[in-house]
């Protein structure tokens, strides 16, 4: 087959998916992703980093009491057009490290899908099967994007922001009903506009909910703009001057098109449980079963090896000595410390004791070790290894083949409704009625004819 057929299939099959051809297993986990995500949307409130981008779209929108827009800016509890709502609720859902993650491609879907289809959706008046059906569409681009631009992509760029143009170009154009043709354009306007570097983590920057809300952003407007006849390169992922031609040596086009209609790569995409970077949690986990089988105290521990693969010593390394309390969120050492202290590294726990004389001491006795087994699982299967050295002199071993929120080891639906309305809890966002009442319109969500506002709007 031609490579260069491989974006038009891709295209063809987000412009021509129909509810009908979604098995009812995969619906009921977009449902799922879905409450999630809200979670994490509303966890975005007090963050300053959002607060900053959400103030620029409400100045940007000229949007007041006198003027209501038709889409719902979450923490502010404001509207303004579908554009700038879904770089507010993108910027929102990425900062409590909490939103979810698909393994294969090391890609977070809902951040860069949900809060472009919920604005449109709200915006154009589609009913519940709609936005599902978008969302589905936007999973299953953005993943095979992630994917196909490989582990060499990852290790300079934040597959989030990059992949995640096409997967909400994807998303918004399955709502506007693109045709194949447009929907292929979308993706060129979108893929030329990719962007997001590791280079922040070095110095705690702020970058990483501007990726997610250029992401969403930009894929909304690539969709918009095909729609009025706005043309894109049809072959920016895998042509001589695409996206794999720039930034990867690894692409595989043929992960474009990898099972679709068949393969569900929604189905796979984790759960998040600890507040951190998703590199850390397998090994978190993992230090936690010996903790618990040997009924450790942190005092016993002299340190910690991790045996982990390349990616996580890529994005974690840099961060020796972390400032904030989101950049601590992707220290190895800052997050095996807290699960030693508290059993769980939440939202509450970093804020709290980030930088605590405990936790640094503990953080400093954490190192990463490239293991080839975990190296050559990665990314489909993240295992996590380590060996506790105790004082005494012995060294105990952790293993955990699947961490807890993967597909084997998920959240259950009370679970996923507790998370979300701890996140609430924890940020303010929204009031435990408040967050009942948006959480059961959510899992009701194709009851709703028309989607309306989840919050109450000022």
């Amino acid at each position: 087959m031609n490579t260069q057929d491989y974006s038009k299939q891709l295209a063809r099959f987000a412009a021509n998916l129909q509810i009908g051809d979604i098995p009812n297993d995969v619906i009921l986990r977009a449902e799922d992703l879905l409450v999630d995500w809200f979670g994490s949307a509303i966890a975005g409130k007090n963050s300053r980093p959002v607060e900053t981008i959400t103030q620029f779209a409400q100045k940007m929108g000229g949007f007041d009491a006198s003027h209501v827009g038709p889409s719902e800016i979450l923490i502010s509890r404001t509207t303004s057009s579908p554009f700038l709502a879904a770089m507010a609720n993108a910027a929102a859902s990425h900062v409590a490290e909490q939103d979810d993650v698909h393994n294969g491609s090391v890609f977070h879907p809902a951040t860069v899908v949900f809060p472009p289809a919920l604005a449109c959706a709200q915006a154009l008046g589609v009913c519940g099967d709609d936005l599902i059906v978008a969302a589905v569409a936007g999973y299953e681009v953005g993943i095979r994007v992630g994917e196909f631009l490989g582990r060499s992509h990852y290790k300079v760029f934040h597959t989030t922001g990059t992949a995640g143009t096409l997967a909400a170009a994807a998303t918004v154009g399955r709502l506007l009903k693109l045709s194949p043709e447009q929907m292929l354009h979308a993706f060129g306007s979108a893929g030329t506009q990719s962007a997001g570097l590791w280079e922040f983590l070095r110095d705690a920057a702020d970058s990483k909910q501007l990726h997610t809300a250029h992401a969403a952003a930009t894929g909304l407007m690539s969709a918009y703009l095909a729609q009025a006849g706005f043309t894109g390169a049809q072959h920016i992922l895998e042509g001589k001057q695409g996206l794999a031609a720039g930034m990867s040596s690894d692409a595989d086009p043929s992960k474009l098109i990898d099972g679709l209609g068949k393969r569900w790569a929604l189905a796979e995409t984790s759960f998040k449980y600890h507040a951190s970077c998703r590199h850390t949690h397998p090994a978190a986990d993992a230090l936690l079963q010996v903790i618990r089988a040997h009924k450790l105290q942190p005092t016993d521990i002299a340190k910690v090896e991790t045996l982990v693969h390349q990616g996580a010593i890529d994005v974690l390394g840099p961060v020796i000595d972390p400032a904030t309390v989101h950049q601590s969120k992707f220290s190895m050492g800052t997050v095996l410390a807290l699960v030693a202290h508290y059993e769980f590294a939440g939202l509450q726990e970093f804020d709290q004791h980030f930088h605590d004389e405990a936790i640094c001491l503990f953080r400093d006795r954490v190192t990463m070790t490239l293991d080839p087994e975990v190296d050559g699982a990665y990314p489909q299967r993240w295992i996590g290894k380590v060996k506790v050295h105790l004082h005494d002199g012995r060294v105990l071993e952790g293993r955990v083949d699947e961490p807890k929120g993967d597909p084997g080891n998920t959240l259950s639906r009370t679970e996923i409704t507790d998370k979300a309305m701890r996140l609430a809890a924890f940020s303010g966002g929204a009031s435990p009625t408040e967050m009942s009442k948006a959480i059961d319109m959510l899992w009701n969500i194709r009851k709703q004819t028309q989607l309306g506002f989840l919050l109450t709007v000022n």
